[in-house]
């Protein structure tokens, strides 16, 4: 019975803050809280030792049998085979062995099941708690953005780079870091308005290349076991992370197949119409939707916007700070 009843406290209880918001983050299983710990480490979110408030979210991992997800809510499907389900309040989604219940306006309680344990590297376990602190993100004026982030150096604006994985953001934003331009994430971005201005922020913290994009560039301090070499470029290159930066240029890849390299400016509707795509929860989370949509309309009149058709002159070194020059 002892033992049991060790099981059903917290395993390791931790507040964190990011954007300014504070989170405790709880875990019911010690084996799991050894996962979302490595986790965290890999993201930006800062340690809070003593904090001396309420935190502004809550969220809870554990392991067991899956909840049902209540009838009637609105559904629509997500990237990778998840459902979402809706309503003014609460919002559930279902991904693989796991599902995600979130509830609350002015404080944000999550809970997060996850069927077994998953095993140690499994992107089941980043995927499920990305969606669970960024959803309760969002319910604070703070809206992610799958995008990369990098400071252009004279300007110190930010050239946000917008795009699925696959698209060469991450190539771009390397090439950029390598170049000696400060950096924000290879991957994803936390928007929200400051003073007037919409402000973006990196989530995470390491850089996830594909191996050939190191092998291209001749990066030889970067290990590459797998099939993507993940490294930190503060330590690996002593570049410049910043915790910020405002975004005064939009760059939306996709690959081209070509030699060259081609560009296209956007109109501020058109700007809108690809920031939408990029952010679904625009659209599908309802209690959040307007405010969403507020940021991203002030992000398309705040930065200049180009479709960029990377072609494989992008492996070329130094060759992207000169691509971008041409466009400031």
């Amino acid at each position: 019975m002892e033992v049991n009843q060790a099981f059903d406290r917290p395993a390791s209880p931790g507040f964190y803050a990011v954007a300014g918001r504070l989170l405790f983050i709880e875990s019911l299983d010690l084996r799991l809280a050894h996962l979302i710990e490595q986790l965290f480490s890999g993201w930006q979110l800062t340690p809070v030792a003593l904090p001396d408030r309420s935190p502004d979210i809550q969220i809870r991992f554990r392991c067991g049998a899956l909840p049902a997800v209540p009838h009637g809510l609105e559904q629509f499907e997500i990237a990778e085979g998840g459902k979402c389900y809706t309503d003014a309040a609460d919002l559930w989604l279902v991904l693989g062995g796991a599902v995600v219940h979130l509830r609350g306006r002015d404080s944000i309680d999550a809970d997060v099941w996850f069927e077994k344990v998953p095993d140690e590297g499994d992107p089941l376990v980043a995927r499920v708690a990305s969606f669970a602190v960024c959803a309760a993100l969002r319910r604070f004026g703070v809206f992610d953005l799958h995008s990369a982030g990098v400071v252009q150096p004279e300007s110190e604006k930010g050239v946000l780079i917008v795009g699925p994985s696959g698209s060469g953001k991450s190539t771009l934003a390397l090439q950029l870091v390598l170049a000696g331009w400060p950096y924000l994430s290879d991957d994803e971005l936390l928007l929200s308005v400051a003073d007037g201005e919409v402000e973006a922020r990196g989530f995470r913290s390491f850089f996830a290349v594909n191996a050939g994009t190191v092998s291209a560039l001749e990066i030889e301090t970067i290990a590459t076991p797998g099939f993507k070499a993940c490294f930190d470029p503060e330590t690996i290159f002593a570049s410049q992370r910043r915790l910020s930066a405002v975004p005064g240029m939009l760059l939306f890849t996709s690959l081209s197949n070509e030699d060259r390299t081609q560009a296209r400016k956007l109109t501020q509707s058109e700007t809108m119409m690809r920031l939408i795509r990029a952010c679904p929860w625009a659209t599908y989370d309802t209690a959040i939707a307007g405010a969403n949509l507020s940021v991203l309309s002030r992000l398309a009149r705040q930065a200049t916007a180009f479709d960029l058709f990377a072609g494989r002159d992008l492996l070329e070194p130094g060759y992207a700070p000169r691509l971008l020059a041409e466009f400031v």
